[in-house]
């Protein structure tokens, strides 16, 4: 795991809170739970906004502080402050203990151990001067403007966070974890005439910021971002009605997260309020899709060495060949599902307790090239990124805007269409998948998942592939 000389010294040597008191306490206020955790973090971010030819905003934050959990049967008892203290951690226990009153469990396994590290342990804040950031950014607004002569406006920023965390178990089990992310983000306005489009790209990851002081790295987001936007100055009104859809490989795997993969989250199917529960075994989508969550590729968004109760993230195959094999677990949920944790135990901060959530969830290939794909449609949609969209977890309906459309017609990509919309059900549309492409992609780092007011950040991914059938809102007359 990560060396813990520097998580020690964090919250240990610097907060003058003894490691053996800490873990005394948790052992008393557990003592009777089935499981929990004390949970020490320290995070400090900062964000570079440069609009409209100028630095807009900079910002700094540091926070710290930690969350005490106890869980007994199905209830869990939770308690946090931003004071690392003995006597801030023993005020959190009294509240917690509430939780086990008249309940006499026995304390659960505690996760395997790992060295695994996925990501350098740099700390993207302090490793570049502030005068080279706002330099890059004031860089990217001048090359996108030199790009075309329509561009009107450029927005760049950019976001670093380092985070430090320490879990304490009562059986004594300890993991330390150091956390980079960094987020480059470019959006460019373009006008012909009386038209104004904008178009947007950005990459991240869990690295430091070196990568994107390159212009080999930069450059093509601002290109990405000012094509984008050309593209959407020459779309059509999207079309309305039900017809196959093509989906792009990459960032489109957002509709995937969000119409299938909240539903096979731990909590949701034990609570059978996911449109997926009891469905354990059973064909819920076309042959050959198969599915995974898998929060251990390196340096990516999503993953995480250890999640935030310390099991190590796994990768776990959700959909196999079409049949469910498999949810996305916490400690809690797993356990009273009879199932083991797969490292997707989660929390936006000290401040939050767990909740099972996805790392980095994607499809994985299939035998088709892209250009079949495309070849095969009469007539339909092909969308290749999205913008915000709906999802109703118990029933599986979404909604889904999508910001890069374009219309197929006899088998060859048309015209640019703009304010098309993908209606559907995640179950049904998975069964209506005929065909899946050979070329697989991530997205580029920039997804964050909101659940139950915590947002954590995640990856996206998925082969180009075919929906039969799903109902398109359009703005064609």
């Amino acid at each position: 795991m990560t060396d813990s000389s520097t998580t020690d010294a964090l919250f240990f040597e610097r907060t003058g809170l003894g490691r053996d008191r800490a873990q005394a306490i948790l052992e008393d206020a557990l003592a009777g739970a089935d499981d929990g955790e004390l949970f020490l973090e320290y995070a400090a971010s900062e964000s570079l906004v440069f609009d409209d030819g100028r630095l807009r905003n900079a910002s700094y934050d540091v926070s710290q502080g930690f969350g005490l959990r106890a869980v007994s049967g199905e209830a869990t008892g939770f308690a946090h402050a931003s004071e690392i203290s003995e006597a801030a951690i023993r005020r959190a226990a009294e509240t917690v203990r509430a939780v086990r009153a008249g309940h006499g469990g026995t304390m659960a396994e505690p996760p395997p151990r790992t060295n695994r590290v996925l990501y350098t342990d740099t700390n993207p804040l302090q490793e570049v001067d502030f005068a080279v950031k706002a330099k890059l950014l004031a860089d990217i607004d001048a090359y996108a403007r030199s790009r075309d002569p329509r561009v009107r406006q450029v927005s760049a920023s950019l976001y670093g966070e380092w985070q430090a965390v320490k879990i304490l178990r009562p059986d004594g089990h300890i993991t330390g974890d150091i956390r980079p992310l960094v987020r480059i983000s470019v959006s460019v306005t373009v006008a012909d005439g009386d038209r104004m489009e904008s178009g947007s790209h950005g990459a991240g990851g869990r690295r430091a910021y070196d990568i994107y002081l390159r212009p080999e790295s930069w450059q093509p987001q601002v290109d990405e971002a000012l094509r984008q936007a050309l593209v959407k100055l020459d779309a059509i009104a999207a079309p309305a009605g039900e017809m196959p859809v093509g989906l792009g490989a990459g960032w489109p795997g957002v509709m995937l997260h969000e119409a299938v993969g909240h539903g096979l989250e731990g909590d949701f199917n034990r609570k059978k309020t996911s449109a997926f529960a009891g469905l354990m075994g059973e064909r819920i989508a076309a042959p050959g899709v198969t599915v995974v969550d898998d929060g251990t590729l390196p340096d990516r968004r999503g993953s995480l060495s250890v999640d935030d109760e310390g099991t190590p993230s796994s990768c776990t195959t959700l959909i196999e060949d079409g049949r469910l094999v498999g949810f996305m677990q916490d400690r809690m949920n797993a356990r009273l599902m009879g199932m083991k944790p797969t490292g997707n135990g989660r929390r936006q901060g000290y401040a939050h307790p767990t909740l099972p959530r996805m790392t980095n969830t994607y499809m994985l290939n299939g035998p088709h090239d892209p250009e079949e794909i495309v070849r095969s449609v009469k007539r339909g949609l092909y969308a290749v990124n999205f913008g915000g969209g709906q999802v109703d977890i118990t029933s599986g309906k979404f909604v889904f805007s999508a910001s890069e459309a374009y219309m197929i017609e006899d088998g060859k990509i048309g015209a640019p269409v703009k304010g098309a919309t993908l209606i559907g059900n995640g179950p049904d549309a998975l069964t209506r998948v005929s065909m899946i492409g050979n070329d697989m992609k991530l997205d580029d780092g920039i997804g964050t998942c909101g659940k139950d007011g915590q947002s954590v950040p995640v990856g996206v991914g998925q082969p180009t592939m075919l929906v039969d059938r799903l109902t398109v809102g359009g703005t064609a007359a």
